[in-house]
C-alpha cells in the first residue's frame, strides 16, 4: 500500500477549498482518506495555508510520498512562517 499526501477538492463550483490529506494512493482524489493534516485556501488574498507539520513529518518517515502540489505548499508555508 503506497500512502501518498495529496490535496481533497472541497468547497462550492468556481470556489475551491482544499484540505491537505493522508490517503491511498488508489482511492479517488475526493474518496477516503487516512488523516487530515491541514488546509489551502486559494481564494483569499494572501493564500491561507495550514500543515501540522508534526504529523507531515510523522507520515514522511513512515515512507508516505508528496504530491507536487503538497511539495509546493510545504515550502511556501516554511517561508511564510519564516517571515512573519
Amino acid at each position: 500500500m503506497t500512502v501518498r499526501i495529496r490535496l481533497k477538492r472541497m468547497g462550492a463550483r468556481k470556489k475551491p477549498f482544499y484540505r491537505i490529506v493522508v490517503a491511498d494512493s488508489r482511492s479517488p482524489r475526493d474518496g477516503r482518506f487516512i488523516e487530515e493534516i491541514g488546509y489551502y485556501n486559494p481564494t483569499t488574498t494572501p493564500a491561507k495555508i495550514k500543515i501540522d507539520r508534526e504529523k507531515a513529518e510523522q507520515w514522511i518517515s513512515k515512507g508516505a510520498q508528496l504530491s507536487d502540489t503538497v511539495k509546493s505548499l510545504l515550502a511556501k508555508a516554511e517561508l511564510q512562517q519564516n517571515n512573519g
